[in-house]
């Protein structure tokens, strides 16, 4: 197994590392360029992400804090919940830096950087992006000693920046970084064999999912900026679903 570092060493990529980044970033752009998002091909090319080279995490910080004002935080592996928000709110996104092996390519259990990167970083760049992920953040830490509030604002996440969907020109496009970064995603989330959703806060605070399979549901933005401006909708549906079930308990 791995190490897992909480530094970037650059010089301390192999040659497999350069192998693994190489296969997966274009097995995975073959696929992706008809039907991802163009806001995320745009951000692609302004962070300057290709097969030849894995990124370097400060040659990204000074490109994204241009950008957006926001940079990575190097962790080993998932974040606590508290210590992902209180990063989120300060405009830092927490990054693995080690790579799966060639043995992983098709399933790995925790995210590595290929996710974490390749499937997140580039929308860094979009601002209206980076403000709903703010926001969300923002909200959670109002919340994070209550399980139940975490829990729904956790559905949020999952259903638009992990696997959401957008309709750009009457289209539907990827932008979720879970989908984004799998091959089994990609290929099913736009497919006959899934449910599609308008997004719609109520109905994503009830709808539950499961992360070990490949996903059943998706909704659909319109924007990013739809996204950034539904904020105060999220924390007000969240503080009626709260006190609603606070009154059913008591």
């Amino acid at each position: 197994m791995k190490t897992k570092p909480t530094t970037q060493i650059y010089s301390n990529y192999t040659t497999s590392d350069f192998l693994v980044w190489k296969t997966l970033f274009k097995r995975q752009m073959e696929i992706l360029k008809p039907i991802v998002s163009a806001e995320y091909l745009t951000a692609l090319e302004k962070v300057k992400f290709n097969s030849e080279k894995i990124p370097d995490f400060r040659e990204l910080n000074k490109l994204l804090n241009s950008l957006t004002g926001w940079s990575l935080e190097v962790v080993p592996n998932i974040s606590p919940q508290k210590e992902f928000f209180e990063f989120l709110s300060m405009k830092k996104f927490t990054a693995t830096c080690w790579l799966r092996s060639m043995e992983q390519l098709d399933y790995l259990e925790e995210p590595d950087m290929f996710h974490d990167v390749f499937a997140h970083v580039p929308l860094l760049g979009n601002q209206h992006y980076v403000d709903f992920f703010k926001g969300i953040s923002d909200i959670a830490l109002k919340h994070i000693d209550n399980p139940r509030a975490i829990e729904l604002l956790g559905r949020i996440y999952w259903f638009t920046i992990e696997f959401g969907l957008i309709r750009e020109q009457d289209e539907l496009k990827i932008y979720g970084a879970g989908i984004i970064s799998s091959m089994g995603e990609t290929k099913q989330c736009l497919s006959a064999d899934v449910v599609h959703l308008d997004f719609d806060i109520p109905a994503i605070f009830h709808t539950d999912f499961r992360t070990d399979i490949l996903q059943e549901k998706y909704f659909i933005i319109n924007s990013f900026e739809q996204l950034w401006k539904c904020l105060p909708e999220i924390e007000s549906c969240l503080q009626t679903v709260l006190e609603k079930e606070a009154k059913i308990v008591f």
